[in-house]
């Protein structure tokens, strides 16, 4: 491994890399999400700009920073870098394809035989249980602690194909707590409302803190024996590397936990209109105003006048004007 020059603010914006496998997902996901969003301007409908922002910016954006910037780069000589790395993978790239909402422009765009398969799957049992709220909750803490206090993250550092595998899971867990919240209602239970959501996100704020928190106080070094053997001279020590990385986990999550918990609450606020909208409308509908009472002597008129019999003639004979 070639000595890395001192990482700067300089070069923290300037050292990057290619990523070949990352560079091929991140232009997959962008050319089908773009595909979908032509497919309905070709038929007139309107996606909003701001999802497309979110998707590219904020999502695709994050997955090329964690694995082709400074952070990349650095990865294999700090602790703290790979720490960022990770925690943008697992939290703010998700945040940001969710927001885009994928899989709503997926249902909308695909033909009708397509789209019905892709409802099928995304409300099937195995689907349900694995974007289940407090099942996800735990994936991401489990896989957390997993990657920092098993042996799996320091062979990632030394094979380079299972890193690969690692920024894929991250990735992967971390959609499936935060895709299903903000965009696929069908895949969630009926009790999960938008006030348990909220709570559910507030909670997985919390969660999200212990893994840098355990980091951060850990006693033993993480993949020491690694980072012990490739620290370049000009390196902190490794132990205040590593609580510098558990500090930049536990400040992340909770800068993510608040745009997140605010993006539940403006779907929650959304529902309410729309929710008090179409009850509005439903009332118009049901509470049709009776019609006038016409006034007229057709609407007036007497029996005796509108019927034929011997005593209703005789009661015409004796009325005035007739």
């Amino acid at each position: 491994m070639a000595v890395l020059p001192e990482l700067t603010a300089g070069r923290l914006l300037s050292s990057w890399h290619l990523d070949v496998p990352a560079l091929l997902l991140v232009v997959l996901l962008g050319a089908l999400y773009g595909r979908g969003v032509l497919r309905l301007r070709r038929r007139g409908e309107r996606w909003p700009g701001t999802r497309v922002a979110a998707f590219t910016l904020l999502g695709l954006g994050t997955l090329v920073v964690a694995t082709m910037s400074a952070l990349s780069v650095y990865d294999r000589v700090l602790f703290w870098p790979a720490a960022v790395q990770n925690i943008l993978l697992d939290l703010i790239a998700p945040l940001g394809l969710a927001l885009g909402d994928p899989l709503r422009l997926a249902l909308r765009a695909l033909p009708e035989p397509a789209a019905g398969r892709l409802r099928q799957v995304m409300t099937s049992r195995p689907v349900r249980l694995l974007t289940f709220p407090l099942v996800t909750t735990a994936l991401v803490l489990v896989t957390e602690l997993t990657v920092y206090f098993t042996p799996y993250f320091e062979t990632a550092l030394r094979d380079g194909r299972l890193h690969e595998l690692l920024y894929l899971h991250l990735l992967l867990v971390g959609s499936l707590f935060v895709v299903p919240v903000l965009t696929r209602e069908e895949a969630l239970p009926r009790w999960c409302t938008h006030p348990v959501r909220a709570a559910l996100v507030f909670l997985d704020g919390v969660v999200d803190a212990v893994p840098g928190i355990v980091v951060m106080t850990h006693g033993t070094l993480i993949a020491g024996a690694w980072y012990l053997g490739h620290a370049p001279s000009w390196a902190s020590d490794v132990h205040h590397d590593q609580q510098l990385g558990g500090g930049a986990m536990i400040g992340i999550a909770e800068l993510v936990a608040l745009p997140f918990l605010l993006a539940v609450l403006v779907q929650w606020a959304r529902a309410e209109r729309a929710e008090t909208v179409a009850l509005d409308r439903r009332l118009d509908a049901e509470l049709v105003p009776a019609a006038p009472a016409a006034t007229g002597p057709e609407l007036v008129r007497p029996w005796w006048e509108t019927e034929n019999g011997e005593v209703a003639q005789r009661m015409r004979q004796q009325r005035p004007g007739h």
